[in-house]
């Protein structure tokens, strides 16, 4: 029914609109699979964004099976129908109480951030997650939201089963679902694209929604104002090629100091919240950005492709060609950012067009599978990796001692390969400014 949570939450946003502009409501996602949805949903309702955390209590012998959850504020509850019927002892329910609440409390300094709390006193409540099966974790999110003092709560799902509001009756004043199969098994069932939403997602999404950095109305071609005089440029595009015509995403602030193409690595997409939450930052430095897809849903398929760096970086030399020959646009000097492997792409397209590229950023990257072609490459080139990215580490490392170019290593400490930390993808946003900056 859906492709990812980003679509998802675009359907979902629609049956909502009636409170959209409305200055009592407040989106709030369930960490962690609901703050993608929750995201755009309050992005389409122009309505902030906070968390409620929620915790599900597992049966022991059965974790995925609810028998009850607890949020924030002492919040708990139980489904004694399931607890007596999985037997589960007075001293396995605490077991399991005092692990989850600690998880919770956890996630909760760690989401938050020192941020204050959205206040919820008179609001709308408008809770969002990826969907529900039990309705345990969103009824604990009513309680919540509740004692907060939200004057309405509104559940919001884009799946659920067909008998939800009867089961949510006593906690929301309205439920809204997109979708509701009469046989559900599970939530992921219904998604094309279920991985698991990391910690930094949710950071990310949250410092976005709370202004750092703002990310530009994904709903379609528009222009908005931003950036002093002049207005932000944002267009969903088709990027035609002789062989297939591939997705993309084009933001560019009034008159941009240049445009950065982001490739991402293997299993991602132009949706990819790391590079879409770096992607922000350099348009609030003044850069333009393009995100697409190397490849279509068809040949993503074949995972042959996903690693066939000749392919993707002939595909990127073609994108790249296409944006420079946009007569409407003032693109101006154009860098690379590279994720994992597509770094590798990259690096191969930059040697492919020389100084037409002016920097190459590589996050985490497999500058290994670039081959030879890596010493040909004459942009200067930065290389991003986790302290504790060790195998990472020791490629690009590799790497650099085989290019003749201008080339820099930066460690980000504590980090691993995809940059989860807190505080981590912030240091990658830093740095890549700098460096596009300086060359651009």
């Amino acid at each position: 029914m859906f492709s990812d949570r980003v679509e998802a939450g675009r359907r979902l946003a629609n049956h909502l609109l009636p409170l959209a502009g409305r200055e009592d409501v407040v989106v709030v996602g369930l960490p962690r699979g609901g703050v993608p949805v929750a995201f755009e949903v309050a992005v389409r309702l122009r309505a902030p964004l906070d968390v409620i955390v929620v915790r599900k209590l597992g049966v022991p012998y059965r974790p995925e099976l609810a028998m009850g959850a607890i949020g924030e504020d002492g919040v708990r509850i139980l489904d004694r129908r399931i607890v007596d019927r999985a037997r589960v002892t007075d001293q396995q329910l605490e077991a399991v109480e005092v692990r989850e609440r600690a998880e919770l409390e956890r996630r909760t300094a760690l989401f938050r951030q020192g941020r204050p709390r959205v206040p919820l006193t008179g609001a709308v409540a408008v809770i969002v997650d990826d969907g529900i099966a039990t309705g345990s974790t969103v009824k604990a999110a009513c309680r919540v939201a509740r004692e907060l003092g939200a004057a309405r709560v509104v559940v919001a799902a884009p799946v659920a089963p067909d008998d939800i509001e009867g089961r949510l009756e006593d906690f929301a004043d309205d439920v809204v679902v997109v979708e509701r199969p009469a046989d559900f098994g599970a939530v992921g069932q219904f998604y094309a694209d279920f991985d698991q939403t990391g910690d930094d997602e949710v950071v990310a999404l949250l410092q976005r929604a709370s202004g750092r950095p703002p990310l530009p109305d994904p709903t379609g071609a528009t222009e908005v104002g931003g950036g002093g005089s002049g207005t932000w440029m944002h267009e969903d595009v088709r990027i035609p090629l002789p062989d297939v015509t591939l997705e993309g995403r084009l933001d560019q602030p009034p008159r941009p100091r240049g445009t950065v193409v982001f490739v991402h690595g293997s299993g991602s997409s132009r949706q990819s919240p790391r590079n879409r939450y770096v992607a922000a930052g350099l348009g609030q430095a003044g850069l333009g950005t393009l995100l697409f897809d190397l490849l279509t849903p068809a040949e993503e398929r074949d995972r042959s492709n996903v690693f066939d760096i000749e392919l993707l970086g002939a595909r990127l030399t073609a994108v790249t060609e296409w944006l420079a020959g946009r007569e409407d646009l003032s693109v101006g000097s154009i860098g690379f950012f590279g994720a994992s492997t597509g770094a590798a792409a990259a690096l191969r397209a930059a040697a492919e067009l020389g100084p037409r590229v002016a920097a190459v950023v590589c996050r985490g990257g497999r500058p290994d599978l670039t081959g030879e072609v890596i010493a040909h490459v004459v942009s200067p080139t930065l290389f991003i990796v986790g302290g504790d990215d060790t195998h990472v580490l020791h490629l690009n490392r590799t790497a650099r001692g085989r290019m003749r170019c201008e080339t820099a290593l930066e460690i980000v400490p504590g980090a691993g390969h995809l940059f989860e930390e807190p505080g981590a993808l912030d240091r990658v946003l830093a740095l890549s400014s700098r460096w596009f900056l300086r060359h651009l």
